[in-house]
């Protein structure tokens, strides 16, 4: 085993925190380690924060940091930030906003930058996410973006993904949209010391009965909670509504882990090998002249990006 492997999975906060910029930077050699961590994974419960922005994730998540800390739980934070357009980084507000864990040693908090990729998550997540459990953490908190109604991939990462809203704009309407329904297992109404924030609760949970008249009595109800984040209220309802989830899906799977099920092994694979063809497929066609060459017709007016990108595909691989 390889010396970043050793380290990682002794809770090396350094060669983690080197190792999933390495991810996220797409160099050379990150995959034999996560090679190696693999078998060290599938012991944390990843729990998705998603919302759209300005209805206070970061808030809620400094919240539930504290409170899991407090149940001695360790913690591992992915906070996916909106790229920065000069760097090509992440810019740090969700870091900024949990600052006061920083000494905690039991909490382990890094941001990723989107780089343009859509649905609220990043193309590393998946390996940052299996560093943060080979090291032990015992919850994996993800919040995503917050681009809106396109950010359900989070379902695809996570045990139990949470929807926050707040009052007042117009969330009630948004949740209609876009499986937002079907996305969360918990629904969080937060700044609920606003004024609407029982007209947004009671239409909330309509439109949620709505989806539960198929007389499944196995299917998961998801609850609706009213937080304050910054005042910590309702925080521990939410907690307590995670560990609910958690038992029910033990119950129903027989463990935690989406990797021992057949459409979680084969979600996986699928993602992996997408990922591969991306980086395969573009890195040898920017190698090649015809890519180049392709660049001038359309920079000089010669042809337009539509005929140019037919043509370099059926050239390689139609």
């Amino acid at each position: 085993m390889s010396e970043t492997a050793q380290k990682v999975i002794s809770g090396d906060i350094r060669a983690a925190a080197r190792l999933i910029s390495n991810i996220d930077n797409g160099l050379t050699g990150v995959r034999d380690i996560l090679r190696e961590l693999y078998p060290h994974t599938g012991n944390a419960y990843v729990i998705g924060i998603t919302g759209a922005p300005g209805v206070g994730k970061s808030t809620l998540v400094d919240r539930l940091i504290e409170n899991l800390r407090k149940r001695k739980k360790t913690v591992g934070v992915i906070a996916i930030d909106p790229t920065s357009p000069f760097s090509g980084g992440a810019i740090l507000g969700d870091r900024i906003r949990m600052q006061r864990h920083s000494n905690d040693k039991e909490v382990f908090i890094r941001s990723l930058a989107t780089r343009g990729h859509f649905g609220g998550l990043t193309l590393s997540t998946r390996g940052a996410i299996d560093v943060m459990d080979a090291m032990g953490k015992d919850y994996i908190i993800v919040e995503t973006v917050g681009v809106g109604q396109d950010e359900v991939d989070i379902v695809k990462k996570a045990h139990t993904t949470v929807i926050v809203l707040t009052p007042g704009m117009g969330d009630d309407i948004q949740a209609i949209k876009a499986g937002i329904l079907e996305a969360g297992d918990i629904f969080v109404i937060n700044k609920a010391d606003r004024a609407g924030v029982e007209k947004a609760m009671t239409d909330l949970m309509v439109m949620l009965d709505m989806g539960m008249n198929n007389g499944d009595d196995m299917k998961w109800h998801p609850p609706v909670i009213k937080t304050v984040a910054p005042e910590g209220k309702g925080i521990e309802e939410v907690i307590t509504e995670i560990e609910r989830h958690r038992s029910f899906i033990i119950q129903k799977r027989g463990n935690i882990n989406p990797r021992r099920t057949e459409s979680g092994a084969r979600e996986e694979l699928l993602e992996m090998i997408k990922g591969r063809i991306m980086e395969e497929v573009i890195g040898r066609l920017e190698k090649d002249d015809a890519f180049n060459v392709a660049v001038e017709s359309i920079r000089s007016g010669e042809k337009d990006p539509y005929t140019a990108s037919d043509e370099i595909l059926s050239s390689h691989f139609l």
